[in-house]
């Protein structure tokens, strides 16, 4: 049974359908639940060698996402379910595998979307691809179409 569930959240129509589903899982199972939306380093390219880290464009992306955990977080208040929540900063799937390594979590829960077209597919890459490859723990693929 899982007891300490933690859920990527990105506010995306997968991140939704994430949302919802690990909540319907944290409140079968009694498990505590905690949201963590993950804010990219921003780095201006000087060249090849090394890069500048641009603090006000980070800080402008930190508050989005803060908006959006938020969102997340009262949502599921209004479904009578409390959770926590943070924003974190750094490469997504290094810190949700950091941060559930941190929790004891025993699942990670993410949202994923198909992709149309294999180019999209390899440009992207797959955030759910790599985070089983690191997590500590179980991960929940939850897949909208």
């Amino acid at each position: 049974m899982y007891k300490n569930i933690l859920l990527a959240y990105d506010g995306s129509k997968s991140g939704q359908k994430a949302l919802l589903d690990c909540r319907d899982l944290a409140q079968w199972s009694q498990a505590s639940l905690t949201l963590v939306a993950i804010t990219p380093l921003y780095m201006d390219l000087i060249g090849v060698e090394g890069g500048v880290y641009d603090r006000s464009l980070a800080e402008a992306e930190k508050d989005k996402y803060k908006n959006i955990l938020d969102e997340g977080l009262s949502q599921l208040a209004a479904a009578g379910h409390q959770a926590k929540g943070e924003v974190l900063l750094g490469e997504t799937v290094d810190e949700i595998a950091k941060y559930a390594s941190k929790m004891s979590a025993d699942l990670i829960v993410v949202g994923h979307r198909h992709l149309d077209g294999w180019a999209a597919r390899w440009w992207r890459g797959s955030v759910s691809k790599s985070l089983i490859e690191q997590a500590p723990c179980s991960v929940l693929v939850v897949i909208t179409h």
